[in-house]
């Protein structure tokens, strides 16, 4: 009698917190947008038959349910917390690393050779045309290789990136690779988040002044400026881990000349940094107003030269740094630029200059010819370009 009773006791407690959690999510109504993870969360699919016999409305279902969930961050602090001190390597891909890393987690598993061969042919097909230059970072696990965990695997980008090169010639490709492994020991990625720090994209733009045979601006690394001191980044966002803050800092001398900045043709700005962001969760979103699929620069600088920067986050914290050696910056994001490509850089080139018919571009002979080049740069980390990378000519 006693064991059925202990068996009623607990059916009825299951279906208790069930109830609650039911009820509470019906009174609190759905979150659209989720701070803590900066990702717009997963919306109550609508109900149909063909959806249903799809399999669809089950696989959005448990999608929506997962994001909505009562409670969900403190849920995912409590699991995370007990993985690690289960000792795991990796949470939610992740590898906890030494000295507080958290690193994001990339296998060779999860590109395939056919991925990678379709966007170094894209990648080509732009440098051919546009006489472009490539900068591919590397992710943190392929720099910080001491913080990893024993044994803990990585996607080898130095080999992918000799296969870029390769494929685009050595005089299109920036070598960000070599330079970074030079200074692995210093602060060049976030500790909680997957960018390089201000401080790796001055290595980055060194890198870049010696392809483009450029003197380099004389940026003082050691007078950074610190604008906060509590950033926590995406990747403790998926961990909820209790880690070191982070330090966002910028070079001072970016902040020298009157710049005037305009965002998708509508917002305007007159620095390339936003302080509102460093009241939120998205700090790192101060650099440049986060992202826009068209941004347009006129530096402030004497000079008669354009750059058209094709890029994703990584290039947000280095297009700064590169100001001084133009008069006006262009920058897509092609995740949120949704028209043919070439065109629209046609439309950018300073009069006077025109791609060739070879695909070089040159010169045409008129004496508008002095307004000067335009530069391109294509800039991803490698992760985002393999998942990322694609555009309509």
């Amino acid at each position: 009698m006693g064991e059925k009773v202990n068996a009623v006791l607990t059916v009825c407690i299951i279906c208790g917190i069930i109830m609650i959690f039911t009820v509470t999510d019906l009174i609190k109504g759905d979150r659209l947008y989720s701070e803590a993870e900066n990702r717009v969360l997963a919306s109550r699919p609508e109900f149909s038959g063909e959806m249903v016999l799809s399999g669809k409305y089950s696989k959005e279902y448990e999608n929506y349910v997962t994001d909505q969930f009562v409670g969900r961050d403190k849920w995912v602090g409590i699991k995370t917390g007990m993985d690690a001190l289960f000792q795991k390597k990796d949470i939610n891909g992740v590898y906890l690393g030494k000295d507080g890393y958290l690193i994001e987690r990339h296998v060779p598993a999860d590109f395939s050779e056919e991925q990678e061969k379709e966007k170094i042919a894209l990648l080509k097909a732009l440098v051919e045309e546009w006489d472009a230059k490539a900068m591919l970072v590397p992710t943190a696990d392929n720099i910080l290789t001491d913080k990893l965990p024993a044994y803990a695997e990585y996607f080898d980008e130095e080999a992918f990136l000799e296969r870029v090169k390769k494929e685009i010639g050595k005089e299109n490709y920036i070598d960000v690779y070599s330079v970074l492994q030079e200074h692995a020991q210093e602060d060049i990625y976030y500790r909680t988040d997957h960018h390089w720090t201000s401080l790796g994209a001055y290595y980055g733009y060194h890198a870049w002044t010696e392809a483009a045979s450029r003197s380099a601006f004389p940026y003082n690394k050691n007078v950074m400026q610190p604008v906060t001191r509590e950033f926590l980044g995406t990747l403790h966002s998926k961990v909820k881990l209790s880690r070191y803050y982070d330090i966002i800092s910028i070079f001072p001398e970016t902040n020298e000349k009157n710049v005037s900045i305009t965002y998708d043709f509508n917002k305007k700005s007159q620095s390339y940094y936003e302080p509102d962001y460093l009241e939120t969760k998205n700090k790192y979103g101060y650099f440049l107003d986060d992202n826009h699929g068209f941004v347009e620069i006129q530096t402030g600088y004497d000079e008669s030269d354009v750059l058209f920067v094709i890029k994703d986050s990584y290039a947000n914290c280095l297009i700064p740094l590169l100001a001084p050696h133009y008069k006006t910056i262009y920058v897509v994001d092609l995740r949120y630029f949704n028209g043919r490509l070439f065109p629209f850089m046609e439309g950018y080139l300073p009069k006077g200059e025109a791609p060739s018919a070879d695909g070089i571009k040159s010169k045409a002979a008129s004496d508008e010819a002095s307004m000067g080049k335009m530069d391109v740069l294509v800039l991803y980390n490698c992760i985002h370009f393999l998942e990322d990378f694609r555009y309509y000519k």
